[in-house]
């Protein structure tokens, strides 16, 4: 369920597992794994704040819901390498009119959060930081583990390494009953988790607010808060082993 999987060319064998982030009736789950002969990350360090947040300014201090961001076995999931390259997998088992309003929806959410973070979309998925797919999510177990209940969305990550600096891409998966402005409100929604923010909003006027709604808003300003305020923290991500 989510695990993290490491490049099998590595020599680097074991790893922390990484944190499955788990949208499904608003909850939040956290799994985390800690073998015992697990290989140290680098020590957390600031980057330099991307210049698009840095040249953001809330004139009407609306706050934010950092406190409400979990942080992981490698720190804060932060970017580090600009831009973020975004692979859309067009859909193969529905019309190709369906399959060309559900990508444009996609692009929409991307082109969304691209004013906040550099983003690009590429062609191959090899080569993508972010991999988003029409696909549904393994069905979860009920509080009492019995009666396996489906979710709309799931976004999990991996850590592997490249000249040994250790980085991080992300799979989001978004189910095929998701109509209409729901797959875009999905789509923002995950986004914003595989931009850093690993936690969710109370308010239901932020595009990262636990639940899903009605009436799905944009990117708030205090989603960007939040996602300001992420990349002003410390992470071991992007740094030498």
């Amino acid at each position: 369920m989510g695990k993290i999987a490491l490049n099998p060319m590595l020599n680097i064998r074991k790893f922390l597992t990484a944190l499955v982030l788990t949208i499904s009736t608003g909850l939040l789950i956290i799994l985390a794994n800690f073998p015992s002969s697990a290989v140290s990350p680098p020590t957390p360090k600031l980057h330099p704040l991307p210049a698009t947040l840095l040249q953001l300014k809330d004139s009407q201090n609306s706050g934010d819901y950092f406190s409400q961001v979990a942080t992981t076995e490698v720190g804060y999931l932060i970017w580090s390498q600009f831009p973020v390259r975004v692979y859309v997998e067009r859909p193969k088992t529905i019309s190709n009119q369906q399959a060309e309003t559900w990508v444009k929806s996609i692009v929409q959410a991307v082109q969304e959060w691209s004013v906040y973070l550099p983003l690009t979309l590429v062609e191959k998925p090899e080569i993508a930081d972010i991999k988003i797919e029409r696909k549904a999510p393994p069905l979860q177990l009920s509080p009492d583990k019995k009666i396996p209940r489906a979710r709309s969305a799931l976004t999990t990550y991996q850590l592997y390494t490249n000249n040994n600096v250790l980085l991080h891409r992300f799979t989001i998966l978004l189910s095929p009953s998701q109509t209409g402005n729901y797959v875009l409100a999905a789509a923002r929604h995950e986004l914003g988790h595989a931009l850093g923010i690993w936690g969710h909003s109370t308010l239901q006027t932020d595009a990262l607010y636990f639940s899903q709604v009605r009436n799905p808003p944009t990117i708030s300003a205090r989603d960007v808060n939040t996602l300001k305020r992420v990349y002003q923290q410390p992470t071991s991500l992007g740094w030498n082993l």
